[in-house]
């Protein structure tokens, strides 16, 4: 699917911000559907199938929470939350409940549209993929091999299976909890700083500098994020 036909629906009360967001995206090349209600967006991605969501948490009948989870239970289009809420906790929930990114009210157009080109870019890939290629970084997951350039890094089971977890959500943030019941399961969800001593470990044969990683950024108080290196 190329970026010319990709369907974005917006999901926002405020008419004013659906406005402005069409506009936007139409210039950007892409193909904006709106809904001003949660059951109207749940509606229109059963009926006109869009390839990605922007999503408001404040509408009008239902919470966008609960339009997250229920599109969630059906379709797994990437979710961009837009939301003036900047709370950490508010940003948890969202992705917890499977939005694929979180972006606060106001925010620039090209930040955004780059948030979107990276929702659409790992959704277009297969997640199941044998052969995982950021940037220098090669992941053979069917060989357990790891690669930078060609220098083969030497990871435990644990690491390369967290690895293996941020590399297919390459670009969108992963919460704690999702990390950790992902590798170490559910009884390990609220080990967070088990976690970050797994982390670190990563950084270290991952990253040329670790103390100012480049693969693997923190988003403080919610996750980490495995993004493509720039130069």
């Amino acid at each position: 699917m190329t970026q010319t036909a990709a369907r974005i629906l917006i999901v926002d009360d405020e008419e004013q911000i659906r406005r402005f967001l069409t506009i936007s995206l139409r210039a950007a090349g892409y193909e904006p559907l709106q809904a001003a209600t949660g059951k109207l967006a749940i509606e229109c991605c059963i009926q006109q199938q869009p390839e990605l969501l922007l999503l408001d948490l404040g509408l009008p009948d239902i919470s966008g929470h609960e339009v997250i989870r229920r599109i969630r239970a059906r379709d797994q289009v990437p979710i961009i939350v837009l939301s003036v809420r900047g709370e950490d906790a508010d940003k948890v929930q969202a992705l917890d409940a499977g939005a694929n990114d979180y972006v606060q009210k106001p925010f620039s157009t090209a930040e955004l549209l780059a948030r979107i080109r990276a929702c659409l870019r790992v959704n277009a890939a297969n997640s199941s993929a044998p052969l995982i290629e950021i940037g220098d970084l090669r992941i053979d997951v069917k060989a357990h091999e790891v690669h930078r350039g060609t220098q083969a890094l030497h990871l435990s089971k644990k690491e390369f299976e967290l690895l293996v977890v941020l590399a297919r959500a390459v670009g969108r943030v992963c919460t704690h909890r999702q990390l950790l019941e992902a590798v170490w399961g559910p009884a390990h969800r609220d080990d967070v700083q088990y976690l970050r001593v797994y982390i670190a470990q990563l950084r270290a044969k991952l990253e040329d500098d670790p103390t100012h990683p480049r693969f693997i950024s923190n988003e403080q108080g919610i996750g980490y994020r495995l993004q493509m290196p720039s130069d």
